[in-house]
């Protein structure tokens, strides 16, 4: 009975968690200026308006883009993208 009790506590607990915990790793690291945000998802960098609205997808790549930042101006965004185990900031 307690083998049954612990596999259903556990099936519980993992039905209810992973919906909160595919949620946060998907979107990652925004950074706003003015009317814009850029943030990660899914590895990847998108930009999308600061209220709401379809994103724009900045990169398509094997490795991971993460950290972007946009320039004072707002013109460029900078990132950190990791290829092949290394990083290297663009």
């Amino acid at each position: 009975m307690n083998h049954k009790l612990c596999t259903l506590s556990l099936l519980a607990f993992s039905l209810t968690a992973m919906p909160l915990i595919a949620q946060t790793k998907l979107l990652r690291f925004p950074a706003i200026h003015g009317d814009k945000v850029a943030f990660t998802y899914g590895g990847d960098l998108w930009s999308a308006p600061a209220t709401g609205g379809t994103a724009t997808r900045l990169t398509a790549s094997p490795g991971l883009e993460l950290f972007a930042h946009f320039s004072p101006d707002g013109k460029w965004i900078t990132f950190t993208g990791q290829y092949d185990a290394t990083s290297r900031s663009t």
